[in-house]
Parts: structure tokens; sequence; C-alpha cells
């Protein structure tokens, strides 16, 4: 049982790691994706689960990908890093590279491989549509769904009925074509109406004189 609950914790802390983060098998194939790599591809972690991450980000050189194998199968656990190209959701060509770090409970066993993707000599994007401003009650319930809270929980916060928020919640994902909650929070911060990098969440409201002051919670 502790097993477990450790195993949960850690889960939860994963997903909250601001930078793009995977755990892939020896072969590149995606065992688990956090929030940010998946907010990155306008998805959800669940549906980059068997993709392989390198056909996401492709090498720019793949003697260095060759290098890495090599290594692996000699048992060495250095950290390794691979120099990568992607198309951006809004079309545009970046750059950067994976950091690769061999991770196992075995050393008899190939190891699972933990990759952090840092992006440099990006391009600029073209700017997205901004979103239509959200009332005040959809801020609220997206801030709370994005922390975690059930419908009960964001029901209580925010003195509506359990309908009342999965009828707010209905709209948004219509709205933003979301096929369930957790689709619908990797888009708020795929579109930037989730300020990346803060906890608790908070949106990023475009309402003149609204919300809570850059990298500071909204009052509760």
């Amino acid at each position: 049982m502790d097993a477990v609950v450790w195993r949960n914790r850690a889960m939860v802390l994963f997903d909250r790691i601001p930078m793009p983060v995977a755990v892939c098998d020896p072969y590149g194939t995606v065992r688990i994706a956090n929030a940010a790599l998946a907010a990155a591809w306008a998805t959800t972690p669940g549906r980059l689960k068997g993709r392989d991450l390198l056909e996401l980000y492709v090498p720019r050189d793949s003697t260095q990908v060759d290098r890495i194998v090599e290594a692996l199968k000699l048992r060495r656990r250095s950290r390794y890093t691979v120099a990568v190209t992607w198309q951006g959701t809004d079309g545009t060509e970046r750059t950067g590279e994976l950091t690769v770090d061999p991770v196992s409970e075995t050393p008899q066993a190939l190891p699972d491989l933990l990759v952090m993707v840092r992006a440099s000599g990006e391009a600029a994007p073209h700017p997205a549509p901004a979103p239509a401003p959200l009332h005040p009650q959809e801020e609220r319930i997206l801030a709370l769904l994005a922390a975690g809270a059930t419908t009960a929980r964001a029901a209580r916060e925010t003195g509506l009925t359990t309908d009342g928020v999965t009828y707010h919640l209905r709209r948004l994902s219509q709205r933003w074509g979301a096929a369930n909650r957790t689709e619908l929070v990797a888009r708020a911060y795929a579109l930037g109406v989730l300020q990346p990098g803060v906890w608790p969440p908070q949106v990023r409201s475009s309402r003149p004189g609204t919300g809570a002051p850059e990298g500071k919670p909204a009052a509760r």
C-alpha cells in the first residue's frame, strides 16, 4: 500500500514539472508524458503514450542517437544530449535538444530513459488568435480543474451546483474542441489561458482590471 501511495505522489510531482518531460523505453517509445509535454502538442499525456519520441522530435544528427544506443548496450549510465528539430503546433520550425538520463531498477536490463525537452534558437512563432474572454466563473472553474479539483469541490468553491459546474465545463470543451477534462486543461495551457509555471493554477485573464498579478495565485 505504501508503495502505491508513493508512486501516486511521484506521478503527481512528475506531472507538475513545468518543463516537457517523458519516460521512454530503451527504444524511445513514450511510456509516460507529463502535462507540459502534452500541452506542447495540444493533446493529453495519455495520447502521447506509445508514440515514438524521435518522430515528434527529429534528431539533427542520427549518429548522436547511435552513440547513445551503443552506450546503453555497454551499460553506461551517463547523461546524453541529442540536438533535435520539430514543428510547433503553430507551424513554426523549432530547434532544441533532448537531455537523456538512463533510469532502471536492475543493472542487467536495458534502462528506461528520462527525457527532458529544452527549446533553443526558436523562430518567432506566429501569434495565435486570442481565445474569447472567459466568464469569471469559467476562469475559477478552469483553475480549480487544473489543480485537480472534483466537480463537487469546484461547486463548493464557486457556490454553484454540480450541474452548474458541469454546464460551464461542457461549454468550454465545446468551444475548444476538447474531448475530456484532461484535454481541456492541456488546451488551456497551449492557448495561453492558464499561466505556465504557476501553482496553484491561475488564468491569465484577458479582461481589463481582472486577474491576480503575474506569478501570484488569485485570492480565494
